[in-house]
C-alpha cells in the first residue's frame, strides 16, 4: 500500500513539472501569427534571431524571426542588436501605435507598416546572447 502511495505522489509530481516546464517554452512566432486573437493581450515566451533593430535611447523596436514567421517587438527597455539570438517574454498588441517613437524616426528610419499599426510584442523582459 505504502508502495502504491509513492508510486501516485511521484506520477503526480512528475506531470506537475512537465506541466511548468511546458508552460515556460517559448511558442513560436507561425502560432501567434496563424491565430493572433488567441494571444492578443497575453503574455508570450519568443526566440529568435534580431533582424533589424531601431532606437532612440532607451525606446526601440526590433524584428526577430525564428524558423517560422518574423514578428516585431517594441521596447522601452533597449533594444538588441541586429544579428542577437533573443528570447523575449511580453504581451501580443493588435493595432499598436508606436506614438513618440514613431514621430522621433520620422522620415530618418523607414519602418514598416507592421511596427507603426499591427501585430507587435510589447515586451517585458528580454535575454540576448551574440
Amino acid at each position: 500500500m505504502a508502495t502504491s502511495r509513492r508510486w501516485r505522489c511521484v506520477g503526480f509530481v512528475a506531470i506537475v513539472v512537465a506541466a511548468v516546464s511546458l508552460g515556460a517554452c517559448a511558442t513560436s512566432i507561425n502560432k501567434v501569427l496563424a491565430d493572433p486573437s488567441h494571444y492578443r493581450d497575453r503574455e508570450v515566451k519568443l526566440s529568435g534571431t534580431v533582424l533589424d533593430s531601431y532606437s532612440i535611447g532607451s525606446r526601440g523596436a526590433y524584428r526577430i524571426a525564428d524558423r517560422s514567421a518574423e514578428l516585431w517587438v517594441v521596447s522601452d527597455r533597449g533594444v538588441p542588436r541586429k544579428g542577437a539570438r533573443v528570447t523575449v517574454t511580453g504581451t501580443i498588441r493588435e493595432g499598436f501605435n508606436l506614438g513618440f517613437l514613431g514621430d522621433k524616426l520620422g522620415d530618418r528610419v523607414k519602418l514598416p507598416a507592421g511596427v507603426a499599426a499591427g501585430l507587435v510584442l510589447l515586451e517585458r523582459e528580454h535575454k540576448a546572447s551574440y
